[in-house]
């Protein structure tokens, strides 16, 4: 069985568990803020009993490492909006940051108590942790519940589990620690060539439009698009790609979704849509928005965020954590001369 100083100590072990969020809440319930999704730094330290000043100090020295997992400080514009969006909404209830707040996800919550060594509730999420994966290594799950009339056979078997639970399997974790490293490596190599086939992708559908002469002609027409023409826009595009049952909802009753659809698949479909110049970016603030709204509110199969600009990298980053399709410009521009979304097939 794996042992709570390995798993403190072994980043491959933790990342092979971050899965299982559901830890959490078995242990104490985790209070969200109004999103949904993410919790404050006070609110992290309330949950596992230590001071704000612990929990600041654990996300200085494994910043990396809590980053990939959904932690991110919000600033300026980002911070404004999301105490537009988020925070005003409970004005009572959550404090006011002045000049950055630092957001974490479930999983870096879950991230956190893996770190964390000074902390009852730390100890009791990791020990949770470590019980469900010992069982779902050693206990096959067609085996009977034992009761007080188990046979010899089924004793024999237990102790059998049991010795193999002390000699064999630490062996087996210590070739999958060795293993994961590999493994990940493997992961993010091949992340990096899925994201050079769809840049290359990219560029080959823009030169093949600068062949013909209609990229200049499509950009130029949606410069000119006010937000309500570019949702229309978009809706026909959705149809034109076989999508059906396409609404573009009323502004003032969207809550974050602009057009919903279903795919030829059944899929159900969110969409929103940003009119903003090429100089501006997307936001983290209204990528969370989005994601809180099609995810949490919604739950729906398929979610786009379609923008006349890029995304930032912080949007970047929930958009990935929390499944959100983004269509840059540059994806419109090809999506509108034609070539047809991938996701939506």
């Amino acid at each position: 069985m794996i042992n709570e100083s390995a798993l403190l100590e072994s980043q491959t072990l933790r990342d092979s568990v971050l899965d299982r969020t559901d830890v959490l809440d078995r242990v104490k319930a985790l209070s969200l803020l109004p999103d949904g999704m993410h919790v404050t730094s006070a609110m992290v330290a309330a949950y596992f009993g230590v001071t704000a000043e612990a929990i600041r100090q654990l996300k200085a020295r494994h910043h990396e490492e809590l980053s990939c997992n959904g932690t991110v400080t919000l600033q300026g514009r980002d911070l404004a909006d999301f105490k537009r969006d988020v925070l005003s909404r409970y004005p009572g209830g959550y404090p006011q940051p002045r000049s950055s707040l630092t957001l974490y996800s479930r999983r870096a919550v879950l991230n956190v108590a893996m770190l964390l060594r000074d902390s009852d509730v730390a100890r009791q999420v990791r020990t949770y942790l470590l019980d469900m994966e010992y069982l779902a290594r050693t206990q096959s799950v067609d085996d009977p519940v034992p009761t007080a009339t188990t046979s010899l056979d089924d004793r024999i078997d237990q102790r059998l589990t049991h010795i193999l639970g002390k000699t064999v399997v630490p062996m087996f974790n210590a070739l999958i620690a060795s293993a994961g490293e590999h493994r990940r490596e493997l992961i993010e190599l091949r992340q990096d060539i899925e994201h050079v086939e769809r840049r290359l992708c990219q560029h080959h559908r823009r030169i093949s439009f600068l062949e013909e002469g209609r990229v200049p002609e499509i950009a130029a027409a949606l410069k000119g698009m006010t937000w309500q023409a570019l949702e229309r826009h978009v809706a026909d595009l959705l149809r034109r790609d076989g999508c059906t049952d396409v609404v573009v909802r009323q502004a003032h009753k969207d809550r974050g979704i602009d057009i919903t659809a279903r795919t030829t698949e059944g899929r159900t479909v969110a969409v929103q849509c940003k009119n903003h110049t090429s100089r501006r970016s997307i936001r983290s603030a209204d990528m969370q928005k989005f994601a809180g709204a099609a995810r949490a509110v919604d739950r729906v199969d398929v979610a786009l965020f379609v923008a006349t600009c890029n995304f930032s990298s912080e949007a970047q980053a929930i958009a990935k954590l929390s499944g959100v399709v983004m269509v840059d410009r540059h994806d419109l521009e090809a999506w509108s001369a034609g070539a047809p979304l991938k996701d939506l097939r």
